[in-house]
Formats: structure tokens, sequence, C-alpha cells
């Protein structure tokens, strides 16, 4: 296999729909775990892969609640995927290999499985950005049914959200329009990526979490924010060339607003350090 780095860097320039999931969260775990299988990984995505197709023969596909639990069965049961609780900010559940290994991660690690076993069988699915919890949704002719596949591919209904939307955001919250908006396959990578480079900032790595950015962007090159969170962190270990680079594509991409002028304000006194 080509080098992750450089197979990440094609990635950026497909489409949304091209994007194999798996396969691009296999690249980025290859770069945080060099010394791990990533060929035995790989191998058991076409394991799973060939089971999905082996369930779309058993089952009654046109029937979403039956796919669920059939992938469900096959994830949770069979493979025996699920959540990390007790070591949950381990970085290993973040990363597909690891998670692959242990069978045990973070929730958009293990979605991440879950939609590619689901688009093997044919089946439509998207990732949901619920507020702190990743979830899956199936898409079916006449709806979609959301799983927690933190604990085990769980169905949830509306009283289910409802729940667990008040256990993050207090008592007073309530279910609001665009809480289950279908995310792009690019901003589940990079929310998975996400959570190895918030928490290698906390740990005061920071030059742990740029490389972890830099990766990001490889496939989402267009990805405003992520640009000035690099331009930040490069100038917090003073590469002050680096870091005006990264300032410079935030405001290409982000030209106005109160944010672009606070940036360009920035940029101002860092280029006045290198006079």
């Amino acid at each position: 296999m080509i080098d992750p780095r450089t197979a990440l860097d094609a990635i950026g320039q497909l489409p949304d729909a091209e994007i194999d999931i798996a396969d691009a969260a296999l690249q980025l775990a290859r770069i945080d775990a060099p010394d791990a299988d990533w060929e035995g990984a790989r191998s058991h995505l076409s394991e799973l892969a060939r089971s999905a197709v082996d369930l779309t023969s058993r089952i009654d596909t046109g029937d979403l609640a039956t796919r669920a639990v059939a992938l469900s069965g096959l994830l949770g049961g069979r493979f025996g995927y699920k959540g990390d609780a007790d070591t949950y900010d381990d970085l290993a559940n973040a990363n597909l290999i690891r998670v692959i290994e242990r069978r045990r991660g973070l929730p958009v690690a293990l979605g991440i499985l879950w939609l590619h076993t689901a688009r093997a069988a044919g089946w439509g699915g998207h990732g949901v950005d619920f507020p702190a919890h990743f979830l899956v949704a199936l898409e079916g002719d006449k709806g979609q049914v959301v799983l927690d596949v933190f604990n085990g591919g769980t169905p949830l209904n509306a009283r289910d959200l409802r729940v667990l939307l008040k256990r993050v955001e207090g008592e007073d919250a309530e279910l609001r329009p665009g809480l289950l908006r279908p995310m792009s396959v690019r901003r589940v990578l990079m929310r998975l990526q996400n959570n190895i480079m918030t928490r290698r900032l906390q740990a005061g790595d920071t030059t742990g979490a740029l490389t972890c950015a830099e990766d990001m962007l490889r496939i989402g090159p267009d990805h405003a924010e992520l640009w000035r969170q690099a331009a930040m962190m490069n100038q917090r270990l003073d590469h002050v060339g680096a870091a005006l680079r990264c300032y410079d594509r935030f405001l290409a991409l982000v030209p106005k607003g109160e944010v672009a002028e606070a940036v360009r304000s920035t940029v101002t006194q860092l280029r006045a350090r290198l006079n």
C-alpha cells in the first residue's frame, strides 16, 4: 500500500460520496500507530464486508428495523464491538487499527465500522453529530433508524434521544431541529481525529496535536477553522512562517467577519517579528 499521507492527500481531492470511510480511517490509524498490524485490520474490514453481503441473503433487507437488528447482531454480537467506558480517553479508542484489535472504541470510531459494514450491504447510512455522543442512522425509503453504536447498536426512539440530550445538556434541554442532521464522510473523519488532537492538547503535546491537525487538513483542505487552529499551534511553537501560511489559508477561506479581522491583526504582529 502507498504511504498513508500520500493516500490522505488523494482522499482530500475526492468528492465526499467517493471516500471509502473505513480506508481513510485506516490511513489515519497507520500514521498514529506505524508499528500496528494495519494489514490485519484491513483484512478484518474485508471480513466485515463479506459478512454484510451474506446478511443480505438471509434477511428482509427492505425492512429498516430488520436491517438495524441484523447489523447490531453482526457487529455488537458476533464480533463483540462495544464502547470503551472504562478507559474512554485512551487514544487507542480513536485509532481504527487498535479499535479492531481490542473490539473497543469511541462512538465515532465504532460508527465508522458500522457505516463501512452497512455500505458493503448496500444500505444507506450516515453519521449523526449528536451533542457529545456520535450516533449512526440507517436510511430507508420511509425514514431512518438511529443507533447508539457505543452501546452495541441499540436503536433510539425520540424518548431515548431526549434522555440522552438531557444527560449532556441538562434537564431543560429538549429535542430541536437539526440535532439529527446527516454528517458528511469528511466530517465523521474529522470528528474522529479531533478526539486525538484535543487529547494531545490537553496533555500539553502541542507538537503531536499539530501533526494531527496537519493530517486532518490533508483530507479536509477547505476546513477553515482547522487552518486557524493549526496556525495558533504553530504560533505557540514559535513556528512563525508556518503560522503565517496557515493564517493566510484561513483568510482565503474566510475573508470577512470579526474572526477574520482578529486574524489579520495577529498576522500583522507576526509579520513585524520577521522584519
